[in-house]
């Protein structure tokens, strides 16, 4: 191979790592997206939002409820997440700002 095809391949190569480096730089963000969005859905309370408010959130947790299972668990962990479940013991504990 002459050094204009091997330098034309190392171009393409760089280029290619730099690329996947960007996705995967990407992927990090929308998992700690769909996890802050995970944590959110899961501890909000769905009754003391106003309508139009109950109707975007209706629609991100239908987005949420589309990841695999798999992904969402890693989106959890990757904003180290604790979701509690709702239960009055919680509802006691939050804060009324």
């Amino acid at each position: 191979m002459s050094k204009i095809a091997e330098g034309k391949k190392d171009n393409e190569l760089r280029m290619l790592r730099d690329e996947l480096q960007g996705i995967l730089k990407e992927r990090e963000v929308l998992l700690r997206v769909s996890g802050a969005a995970a944590v959110f859905l899961a501890n909000m309370d769905a009754k003391a939002l106003p309508k139009h408010v109950l109707e975007a959130a209706d629609v991100l947790a239908q987005m949420v409820n589309a990841v695999p299972e798999d992904v969402l668990e890693e989106a959890l962990e990757s904003v180290q997440a604790e979701v509690a479940l709702d239960v009055p013991e919680r509802r006691r504990g939050m804060r009324r700002d």
